[in-house]
């Protein structure tokens, strides 16, 4: 490693630990390595930055990003609230239930962990903490169910994995629908689990009827439909990825004016709004990483990493599941989005030495790396959740135990077993 990427490195944590937004500690840090470096010319770490957004597969985060705000005002996640509540309300623990489907049903509208996780804690936090749930375990159910959005399409994670990766976006969507599933239906196992030892109560004395389930899936059938019509449009080669996108937007209009009719001008402009400012923090972040990314690969950074864990092993189960410690620990101090785009070009050329499949490795990182938003000492998640709830992050990191120990089972799993991730896109694609 040379000084000017110690340098680098010693500058992004320096001005993580002062405080400083994520996007110039990034940017600050990847420029000095270009000002201080004898043999290229700074001006290469500025075409860098400007190279980094002239991306079409690009396009498709922004798009996402403002169609999740849009269907937040179109009543698609009311619909979606009340589907989620007359299908799970019923067992033990109902209330906690609904949060935990209610993420998957919102992975596949909003594809942001921490806007599911705001708005949950928002809409349904205060009636679990009124109705007897503990403050940190209606916080850890809420958050950690949130991770379920890294997997179920589409997840925006994965589409700058694929971005960054040179991966198949429409692949990596594909693969995460089973774990998706999975996680959930571990999540759920593990709410119940607990519900019943502490006598968490179901919400609804008697289980629904055919006739009620069918009534409420009715109801949010334009959202329900929404995340089978974007793997539908994909597969059939009918939409890239980043079109996609921008009919995620036009779809959202649309179901709010003309089915839903409750989407107003005012509601509009709001949700505009916010697209523009999440949209400028997270193209800033990829702007800047472009010239770390570069900065990265010149000083041979990926290669050196890959001979040292090669070193230690050939295995690619130990390899991944050193890759995963690693993010593990990583994800506990830095931002996701900002391990996506400066791991993926350091771990994809490790994976592809040992055989292992991209599109699989994508879903394993991008569970990591989210999961880090879930846990101490900087989890976005984590603080949005007991911020809005006021509960202390001791109380929620014990209550969380359960739900991190399902977590990381189900990542074990998937390393054992390739083809969970795998069967979707190689049976369609």
């Amino acid at each position: 490693m040379t000084g000017e990427m110690l340098i680098l490195i010693s500058l992004f944590f320096g001005l993580l630990i002062l405080g400083a937004p994520v996007a110039f500690a990034i940017g600050i840090s990847g420029f000095s390595f270009f000002a201080i470096n004898a043999v290229m010319p700074a001006s290469i770490g500025v075409q860098q930055v400007a190279s980094a957004s002239q991306s079409f597969p690009l396009l498709a985060v922004p798009f996402f990003v403002l169609a999740g705000h849009m269907m937040n005002k179109t009543g698609i996640t009311s619909r979606l609230i009340r589907c989620s509540e007359v299908l799970v309300s019923w067992m033990s623990g109902g209330m906690a239930q609904v949060c935990i489907v209610l993420s998957t049903l919102m992975g596949g509208v909003s594809g942001s962990a921490v806007a599911d996780a705001a708005m949950e804690a928002r809409i349904l936090g205060p009636d679990l903490i009124r109705n007897g749930y503990s403050r940190g375990f209606t916080c850890a159910t809420i958050a950690v169910g949130s991770l379920i959005t890294a997997t179920i399409p589409p997840s925006l994670g994965l589409i700058l994995y694929g971005f960054v990766g040179n991966v198949s976006i429409g692949r990596l969507f594909l693969a995460g629908v089973i774990p998706g599933l999975m996680m959930m239906a571990g999540l759920m196992l593990t709410v119940w689990l607990v519900s019943r030892k502490r006598g968490y109560r179901s919400a609804s004395a008697q289980r629904p009827t055919w006739s009620a389930i069918g009534s409420a899936v009715w109801d949010a059938k334009w959202a329900l439909f929404f995340p089978v019509a974007l793997l539908i449009s994909i597969r059939s080669g009918f939409f890239t990825p980043s079109e996609v996108g921008a009919f995620a937007v036009v779809y959202a209009v649309f179901v709010g004016v003309v089915f839903h009719r409750e989407l107003t001008w005012s509601d509009a402009m709001e949700a505009l709004l916010h697209g523009v400012i999440d949209n400028g923090l997270i193209v800033l972040i990829i702007m800047f990483s472009g010239m770390v990314g570069y900065a990265i690969i010149f000083d041979q950074a990926p290669q050196a990493i890959a001979n040292g864990m090669l070193g230690l092993s050939h295995n690619p189960i130990v390899i991944l599941f050193l890759i995963v410690l690693f993010l593990l620990i990583a994800g506990c101090f830095i931002e996701s989005t900002v391990l996506v785009l400066l791991l993926t070009p350091i771990f994809l050329p490790i994976i592809s030495q040992l055989g292992i499949d991209p599109v699989h490795f994508g879903i394993v990182m991008m569970t990591m790396v989210t999961f880090g938003g879930m846990t101490p000492p900087v989890g976005v998640a984590m603080f949005t959740v007991c911020g809005l709830l006021d509960c202390p992050i001791e109380e929620y990191l014990v209550e969380a135990l359960p739900h991190i120990a399902t977590i990381l089972i189900l990542v074990a799993i998937l390393i054992f077993f390739p083809q969970i991730s795998l069967f979707l896109p190689n049976l369609l694609m």
